[in-house]
Order: structure tokens, then C-alpha cells, then sequence
């Protein structure tokens, strides 16, 4: 037995992480370079990262049992990532290295303001196919969540939501890097998790302004999407169902980086689902992880473990029910 904010949970929940796996190069500047601009940066970190990685990670440190399906490269970058999912207490029964291949990169530059601009090289994550699914079938489909994003083939990501809704095993979408999905195929997710402009693309509308923000929600749900969390970055998440839209404030906090505060709020999403606790609780949960994730510089090493976000909860007044 462990404990929530003093609420008792049962068990962890088995929670399945496919996607991408980086090695992140991650700059500190001032601003953005323009076009054939060079500028000084103030500094250099080079972490493991990957949208599915992260989220491996987010899972594992906000207390739940996660495995993690994927392909690194048969090179340096590869080993440090393997080893890294150890400490992290990440099966990694299902990652596969690859040979021929280099294990995926992102280029990650952050300014001052927290913002940042990443460009991937997916190496070894364009070598998921459908195929490799085969082997982990049964863990796939036993799952309480599956969490994906589209940096792997999108035939991947289609062969899993099948298989997932074969089994009734709700799957948590991350719908980045954004691309256009066809309808037929989101109406099959329970939850998607665009941020704005993934939710722009997804829905073909601009948005500027909270109006249009629950307008592209709604209509997100129209797809036939169970659940929509539109991050809203400072502005907090909107949820919309079948049932109506609400809106969740963000937390203020200083913000060093926002890299993998989507990664995190997924993977304490999962969490807090798979231990049982209602959407709107869970979504708390996942806001407070991801809150915490932008107060610090680079990805895996920016998101908090379950005393950290319990301790956050605990100052900020979230309180869990069941």
C-alpha cells in the first residue's frame, strides 16, 4: 500500500510507453538565431531524451510501473540510453538495438524566456515498425495505459491504437511532432494531449484566443476523441468531453525550460489514471508534474519525482479524492 496526499492507492499500474528514443543536445542563447546568424550561447548539456523516452521516465519517477518499447542505434548514444532506462527502473525488454542505424538525436536550442526550438534526426525510431509489436502482444495488450507521440513511423503508431482498442486498453496520445491525423484514426484514442499548436493542425483552425481554444477543443471531440487536454502552456489545460469543456489554470512557476513539461504532464497522466483517480484528479496530477518539469534546464533531467510533486501539490492546496 502507498499514499497519495495521505489517500491510500492500490498498486502501481502497468503502464506502456511506445516511441522515441534521443540522445538531446540541448544550447542555452539569448534568442533564437535568425537565418545565417551566429550567436554565443551561455550553455551545453547533452541528456537522454526522445518524446516516448521522456515519457518512460515521467512515468517511472511519479511512482508507476512502465515499459518501454523502442530502438536505439548499435553506438555510444545507445548504451547511455540503455543505461540510463536502468536507473530509471524502466523495463526495457522491448527496446531493441539496431545496427546500420545511429540512435535518434534532437538539437535543442532554449532562450532566455524558456522557450526552445528542436530540430530531430529519428535514426534508429524510423526502424519501429508494426512488426515489433509482436513480440510484446501480450504486455501491450494487459496494459491499464498506453502512452504514444508521432516520433516513430505513424504505421506503428496505427498498428498499436488497433491492437489497444482490440483489448479495451485506453491509449494516451501525444499527437507530436504536429502533423495532420485522419479523424477515423483519432476517433479510435481515448485521450489526446495536443498543446496549441498541434491542436491547430490537428483541427485546421488558428487560435488566438481562450474562445478559440475551446472552440478547436470541441471540435477536436467532434473527431470522436473520448477526452481532449489542450495545453495551453502558462494559460493551463482545457478539458473537453462529450459532456462539456472545463478549464484547468496553470501553476505559476519560473520557467527555466519547457522541453518535456508535455512529456511530463503525459506520464503523470498515466500515472494518476492507471492508480485509478478520476480524469479531473488526474489532470491535476499532470499539472503539477509538468509545472515542475519547466522550472529546470533539459528534459529527463527536468522532470520530478513523486515526493517532489507530492511536496508541490501539498504547498499549491491540489487535493486528490477518490
Amino acid at each position: 500500500m502507498r499514499y497519495l496526499l495521505g489517500v491510500a492507492v492500490l498498486g502501481q499500474g502497468h503502464i506502456v510507453v511506445v516511441g522515441s528514443i534521443n540522445m538531446d543536445l540541448v544550447g542555452k542563447t539569448e534568442r533564437m538565431p535568425k537565418g545565417g546568424e551566429t550567436l554565443m550561447g551561455s550553455d551545453f548539456r547533452m541528456v537522454p531524451g526522445g518524446k516516448g523516452a521522456n515519457q518512460a521516465v515521467a512515468v517511472a519517477r511519479a511512482g508507476g510501473h512502465v515499459k518501454m518499447l523502442g530502438r536505439v542505434g548499435a553506438d555510444v548514444f545507445g548504451e547511455q540510453l540503455l543505461a540510463n532506462f536502468q536507473d530509471n527502473r524502466i523495463d526495457t525488454q522491448f527496446v531493441q538495438t539496431t545496427t546500420g542505424v545511429p540512435t535518434g538525436v534532437a538539437i535543442i536550442l532554449v532562450d532566455s524566456t524558456g522557450e526552445n526550438s528542436i530540430v530531430v534526426v529519428p535514426g534508429a525510431n524510423d526502424s519501429v515498425t508494426p512488426e515489433d509489436l509482436k513480440a510484446a502482444q501480450d504486455v501491450l495488450e494487459t496494459a491499464d495505459v498506453i502512452l504514444l507521440q508521432l516520433e516513430i513511423p505513424l504505421e506503428t503508431d496505427e498498428a498499436v491504437i488497433r491492437m489497444a482498442k482490440g483489448a479495451g486498453v485506453p491509449v494516451i496520445l501525444d499527437p507530436g511532432p504536429a502533423r495532420p491525423l485522419k479523424p477515423e484514426l483519432l476517433a479510435q484514442v481515448d485521450i489526446i494531449t495536443p498543446n496549441e499548436h498541434e491542436a491547430q493542425v490537428l483541427a485546421g483552425e488558428e487560435m488566438h484566443s481562450m474562445d478559440d481554444a475551446y472552440r478547436i477543443a470541441a471540435k477536436l471531440v467532434g473527431y470522436g476523441i473520448r477526452t481532449v487536454l489542450l495545453k495551453l502552456g502558462g494559460d493551463g489545460v482545457i478539458i473537453a468531453t462529450a459532456e462539456g469543456v472545463e478549464h484547468i489554470p496553470a501553476h505559476k512557476v519560473a520557467v527555466e525550460d519547457t522541453t518535456a513539461a508535455g512529456d511530463s504532464f503525459a506520464g503523470g497522466l498515466a500515472v494518476a489514471l492507471a492508480e485509478g483517480y478520476p480524469l479531473r484528479d488526474a489532470v491535476l496530477f499532470a499539472n503539477a508534474v509538468g509545472a515542475l518539469a519547466v522550472t529546470r534546464l533539459g528534459a529527463q533531467a527536468a522532470i520530478p519525482t513523486r515526493r517532489e510533486i507530492e511536496a508541490f501539490m501539498q504547498e499549491r492546496g491540489v487535493i486528490l479524492t477518490k
